[in-house]
């Protein structure tokens, strides 16, 4: 089969990789789709450490089934599915407790980090446990059906909070607002994902003032430019005075860290969604004086079928987000064009079958 393999820090050969061939309870994916995701990009140089080579990347993928190995039952040849991006346990008792993305031994499709080496979906076909699978409707593309991945974890990290439509034990919002801080692709994900779920007031914040205008677009109340003079005090003021009830932060460093926890009023709660840095500085005060609340939110775990729904009736609309469908053997080139700043590009889509660069 063709793959394109990641052989050095940002070296990519695109040519010839074993075909596998499905086990016990296996299928085998012909893969349509496969997006570049963030984490692709920042694991690419190797700095991450997720990415070490050779490794065939990627992980939001959707596709056909074109082979069942022994044991496999409820699918078929000529199945069209997408995966969750975890390789889990099904049997363990994370996974029965819901927990499934904190599976032990859980591996990520197309990371290789030390621990574990699992080629992903930049490839023509792909080996998965049949348990991962959810099968697409009629009529959802390969591309739309990709997506199905970041929009579980935007998804995932708003499950993490208090829904302004009760389903938990937590204190019912007040002002039932919250604040995404960084609008990349998965932020404005979570800004559909809030909206979905029922948050009547939405704000953003990011440096890029085009991504700022499609959050507003996709259901952002207000938007601000992280340089402004200000912001704190604007997202306080919109949130009642003493704060928002919800922030989102999902780039991972430590100035929009900072803003997400000072930007929510006392008792409310932070989702930490983004991870690009490994460490950063916490206003731990503002934590402990102000009984804030802070979850890590990882992955997903069992979002999958809402995801699907919601990107087929268009309550989290994906279109103005995909930008560009290239051919899987472009893909060194899209990867090198997706890397560099302001390049305006938030979803690059390969697929092996497809002979003309769209979007």
């Amino acid at each position: 089969m063709k793959a394109l393999t990641l052989i050095a820090p940002s070296t990519f050969e695109f040519g010839d990789a074993p075909q596998p061939t499905p086990g016990v309870n296996e299928v085998l994916v012909k893969v349509h789709a496969c997006g570049i995701c963030g984490s692709d990009l920042h694991g690419m140089d190797g700095r991450s450490g997720r990415r070490i080579p050779p490794i065939i990347m990627g992980h939001e993928a959707a596709g056909e089934v074109v082979e069942l190995g022994e044991g496999v039952s409820g699918w078929k040849v000529g199945d069209r599915v997408t995966f969750d991006s975890t390789e889990y346990d099904a049997n363990s008792p994370d996974t029965a407790a819901g927990f499934l993305n904190l599976s032990e031994g859980r591996k990520v499709l197309g990371v290789s980090c030390g621990d574990y080496r699992r080629h992903g979906c930049f490839a023509e076909y792909v080996v998965l446990p049949q348990h991962i699978l959810y099968p697409l409707p009629e009529g959802l593309g390969y591309e739309k059906a990709a997506f199905a991945e970041p929009v579980a974890i935007a998804l995932h990290a708003v499950n993490l909070a208090p829904t302004p439509n009760g389903g938990t034990t937590a204190p019912v919002l007040r002002q039932q607002c919250a604040v995404v801080v960084g609008v990349g692709l998965i932020g404005l994900l979570v800004v559909q994902a809030l909206k979905a779920r029922g948050w009547q007031r939405v704000f953003a914040v990011d440096l890029d003032d085009g991504r700022l205008a499609l959050a507003k677009q996709l259901g952002a109340e207000e938007v601000f430019n992280a340089k402004e003079v200000g912001v704190l005090a604007k997202l306080k003021a919109l949130g009642g005075g003493d704060g928002v009830d919800a922030a989102f932060e999902v780039v991972g460093a430590a100035p929009p860290v900072e803003l997400a926890i000072k930007s929510v009023r006392k008792g409310g709660t932070v989702v930490l969604v983004g991870n690009l840095q490994p460490n950063v500085g916490l206003p731990l005060q503002e934590v402990v004086t102000r009984q804030l609340t802070l979850k890590g939110s990882c992955a997903c775990a069992g979002e999958y079928p809402e995801a699907i729904e919601r990107i087929q009736d268009g309550s989290i609309n994906v279109e103005p987000l995909l930008s560009v469908v290239a051919p899987l053997s472009e893909g060194a080139d899209w990867f090198h064009k997706a890397k560099q700043p302001g390049n305006g590009l938030l979803k690059v889509i390969l697929t092996p079958t497809c002979e003309v660069v769209a979007g």
